[in-house]
């Protein structure tokens, strides 16, 4: 991963290959773009700061051009990225420095270092860089055998780099940049090497060292324990199922949240199998267990005073003689029986196991994440993840988000749409009898196995995995999605509780 690091010198004299400074779009008060690099002598950008518009600047957000530096700066390349329009107090929305700061970030593979002269006013603002850089110097090349490396080594100047507050912000900011990569790299893994007991083995790996303590449940476990979902969906794989549960556990904590990630190491559909185009990225739908993963070791990394356990459900969706099928009836721990009309439903059944373990053990509240439906990419698109269950808690997550840049939008739970999911024969069926409003009913469903508990659920089904081009931070593939906004959420959380 990319190494970053605070400086108090001027970014001008640093010795790097190239130097980042920031183009703000003109406003009413002027009509041509604006340099922005207040840790930079203006004398040392006079010829650079006229030229904006003969360049081509616009200062729009996530655009980056390359120019020759000039005379009073060390480095050889200045890099221009924009960060839009100032606001009314003349400086740069948050998570437009994040974004600026990651399309730079991309634009610089090849590069072995870089100074960031990017208006970082305050503590937040130095986070926001910090992230946005790292998460778009992001780059998977495990089974590249060529590729062009990102940048090796960034330095942000910022004046106040010695300060406490400004400290505790780049660590905190750099921990979760680095958790967003670990997720990624999850999500990126092919499902040929990434299944439920490498997926546990590879959590055990990187929780070594920490105060993360991790406990595996296998397929004879899982049977003692009656996880029929799990079971149920794994069956059909000739590599079987695995919960894993992650514990921090502080000994100042007063406050514990449940986090709980579908981690469907591959989706066929099952014998409901899917068309050979839908299963092309399905190695996405363990994001919601990466995720967790993450977000408990960044917690514990951050030594938040809160005590978070994650579950990570973990199964292969594969068609054969062995695989469940449409109108099998499987019960659920705690013994709620549901009968399954389509094998490609499965995540819910996974997470339903995972749902009643986590609230055995009574925490304050219980999150869930997960890519559970198609029908979220529909009703929201691919940057907007969908949030449902308890008002309060679905508000916090909303709040966690807008403060972190990334987008959740608040759904509902109509209870007229629950006797949908009711079955003949079970409990309850595992999809609706009435196929509008998917993502509702995948929460309604989920809400069955919650009990009284604080819980939100989040369906990240699009914003998971990007599949266009590198945009910002945000990079071809896994993307981390959630990750930010559940750590800020417990942040948050362990603030209130202190």
């Amino acid at each position: 991963m990319t190494n970053i690091a605070l400086t108090t010198k001027n970014p001008a004299t640093v010795d790097a290959d190239a130097l980042v400074v920031a183009v703000a779009k003109s406003t009413g008060k002027t009509t041509e773009p604006q340099l922005i690099a207040p840790e930079v002598p203006p004398k040392a950008l006079k010829g650079i700061a006229a030229s904006l518009s003969a360049l081509g600047a616009t200062g729009s957000v996530g655009e980056v051009l390359k120019v020759p530096a000039g005379e009073g700066i060390s480095a050889t390349v200045l890099v221009l990225t924009g960060i839009g329009t100032l606001d009314d107090a003349e400086a740069p929305e948050t998570e437009s420095l994040r974004r600026a700061a990651g399309s730079a970030a991309r634009a610089l593979a090849g590069t072995v270092s870089a100074v960031l002269a990017l208006p970082a006013a305050d503590p937040v603002a130095v986070a926001a860089i910090s992230e946005g850089a790292l998460m778009g110097a992001y780059a998977y090349r495990t089974y590249r055998s060529e590729s062009t490396e990102p940048v090796r080594e960034l330095t942000l100047a910022v004046a106040g780099a010695r300060q406490k507050e400004t400290k505790e912000a780049f660590e905190a900011a750099v921990i979760v940049a680095e958790a967003v990569a670990g997720a990624r790299d999850l999500v990126n893994a092919p499902p040929r090497d990434l299944y439920p007991e490498t997926f546990a083995d590879a959590a055990k790996a990187a929780a070594k060292g920490t105060k993360v303590s991790v406990n595996v449940l296998d397929e004879k476990a899982l049977a003692a324990g009656g996880y029929g979902g799990l079971l149920g969906v794994g069956q059909g794989s000739s590599r079987p199922p695995r919960l894993v549960k992650i514990s921090y556990s502080p000994a100042r904590a007063k406050k514990h949240y449940a986090l709980v990630g579908k981690g469907i190491t591959f989706d066929s559909g099952g014998l409901s199998l899917k068309p050979g185009k839908g299963m092309e990225t399905m190695k996405l739908d363990m994001a919601g267990a990466a995720t967790v993963l993450h977000a408990v070791l960044a917690v514990a990394k951050q030594g938040l005073p809160i005590k978070v356990t994650g579950w990570l459900a973990l199964a292969e969706n594969m068609p054969s003689g062995t695989a469940q099928r449409p109108s099998d009836v499987i019960t659920i721990r705690g013994g709620k029986t549901v009968e399954v009309l389509n094998t490609d439903a499965e995540g819910r059944l996974v997470m339903a196991d995972a749902l009643v373990a986590a609230v055995e053990e009574s925490p304050d509240a219980v999150l869930d994440i997960a890519t559970l439906t198609g029908a979220q990419v529909v009703a929201l698109g691919s940057k907007v993840g969908g949030v449902m269950g308890d008002e309060g808690l679905r508000s916090d997550v909303v709040a966690a988000a807008e403060r972190v840049g990334e987008q959740f939008w608040p759904m509902p739970l109509p209870a007229e749409m629950r006797s949908g999911l009711d079955s003949p024969v079970a409990d309850l069926a595992n999809i609706s009898a009435n196929r509008e409003g998917g993502m509702l009913t995948a929460g309604l469903f989920l809400q069955e196995f919650v009990g009284s508990t604080p819980w939100a659920h989040l369906d990240v089904a699009g914003p998971a995995f990007h599949e266009g081009s590198p945009e910002g931070y945000t990079v071809k593939g896994g993307t981390g999605m959630g990750l930010r906004t559940l750590v800020g959420l417990l942040a948050a959380a362990s603030v209130k509780t202190a």
